[in-house]
């Protein structure tokens, strides 16, 4: 499959092409492209940026604050800001809270809440996964019981990114232990700031900070912040996992890191001649290029499936599971690029402003410097979102009927 734009998507691919070029500002794409911590502030700037121009929720209709836009510009204009090197927006409310409000909120929870998701005045994290119930989700425990027009909320959910700067939680909570586990279960939203809820942050391989614990200790939740039907959480936890899988593919950032690979490759040297001449290293590239370009016709098909009025199903798990993979695969590559320069990898990079003044930094090139915590860090990747074994089990049942 190729997609062949007509005259009014080449139109709209330079728009994007136009805005950016000048819109991001320069400190923050510098950061993105050493792959460099990015802090709060530093996405709530972009996307404050993109909020003003009406293009921050591209998957939104137009009715809720979105651009309206057809399945072919969002992937337009998510290949643009990764080749433009801009910072990746916070998804748990723009890709995941979002779509199930618009798809199973209240017209009061619209209102109320999908405006601040939009002004990035509230920041949502995800509440699924508890100790021992990961991969099977449906094992859950933390419990919600009904006390008046209260939920008392109690339990834990564990690796639960940028908890830290969330102002909200949506979390998968038991209601009922009747019948099969996936009945019981109930979709709430939770503000971080209700008395009994506590943060522990968890530290990850490459030194940072993103991942946390979440307790929920007789947390007392309005039934006004019930998503759906009580029991029937599990209906919107896999309506908001498909798109999250979707998602997950991340193809345009993929090109983006490839374009890295190859630059890093022409500047590492192997016997004298640049690492890019290397035969051997050329047929792992040309191995990642082939996924990632079979990935990238995947992506296709399904989005023309969505042009269609079709929402994200079982075949978004082919997405994530080789998506992650592809992922990974461009770490290793990268690893393999730097050789033994990454040994002296240090997590205080990812922190600091490195280099600037007074910071000259470790002594070794730029694009060696965040290589390793990459590394590190996109292990998590075959695990979030539902683990690629769970992915293959859905496929195996869901699409190939085995």
């Amino acid at each position: 499959m190729e997609l062949v734009l007509n005259p009014e998507e080449s139109a709209f691919q330079e728009e994007v092409r136009d805005f950016l070029r000048t819109s991001i500002p320069p400190e923050i794409k510098r950061k993105v492209d050493l792959g460099l911590k990015l802090v709060k502030e530093d996405y709530v700037v972009w996307q404050k940026i993109l909020h003003e121009r009406g293009w921050i929720a591209p998957s939104w209709p137009k009715e809720y604050g979105g651009p309206g836009w057809s399945p072919v510009q969002r992937y337009l204009y998510e290949e643009e800001l990764a080749a433009a090197s801009s910072p990746r927006l916070i998804t748990f409310g723009l890709k995941m809270l979002g779509p199930v409000l618009i798809e199973f909120g209240t017209d009061d929870q619209k209102a109320r809440y999908l405006p601040r998701i939009l002004s990035s005045e509230d920041w949502w994290c995800q509440g699924f996964s508890e100790p021992g119930s990961g991969s099977d989700l449906a094992s859950l425990s933390t419990r919600a019981v009904r006390d008046g027009d209260h939920y008392v909320v109690n339990g834990q959910k564990t690796w639960t990114t940028l908890a830290q700067y969330a102002d909200w939680i949506f979390c998968l909570v038991r209601t009922s232990t009747e019948g099969k586990k996936q009945a019981g279960i109930s979709f709430l939203l939770i503000d971080m700031k209700t008395p009994g809820v506590t943060v522990r942050p968890i530290k990850t391989l490459d030194g940072g900070q993103e991942i946390n614990d979440v307790f929920l200790e007789d947390v007392r939740v309005p039934v006004d912040n019930l998503v759906g039907k009580e029991n029937d959480g599990w209906t919107v936890a896999k309506f908001l996992l498909g798109h999250e899988r979707f998602g997950i593919a991340g193809v345009a950032r993929s090109k983006k890191q490839m374009e890295r690979v190859r630059d890093i490759a022409s500047k590492e040297m192997k016997r004298g001649r640049p690492l890019i001449e290397d035969a051997r290293f050329r047929e792992e590239m040309a191995q990642v290029e082939i996924d990632l370009t079979a990935l990238e016709m995947t992506e296709l098909h399904l989005l023309s499936e969505q042009a269609a009025g079709r929402k994200p199903g079982p075949e978004s798990s082919i997405l994530k599971l080789k998506g992650t993979q592809v992922q990974q695969a461009i770490t290793e590559l990268l690893l393999e690029a730097v050789g033994n320069r990454a040994a002296v990898f240090d997590p205080a990079i990812l922190d600091d402003d490195w280099p600037g003044p007074g910071n000259d930094g470790p002594a070794i090139p730029e694009h060696a410097a965040t290589v390793a915590g990459h590394y590190f860090n996109w292990r998590k990747a075959s695990i979030y979102g539902g683990s690629n074994e769970i992915q293959r089990n859905i496929i195996a049942k869901a699409i190939l009927g085995l």
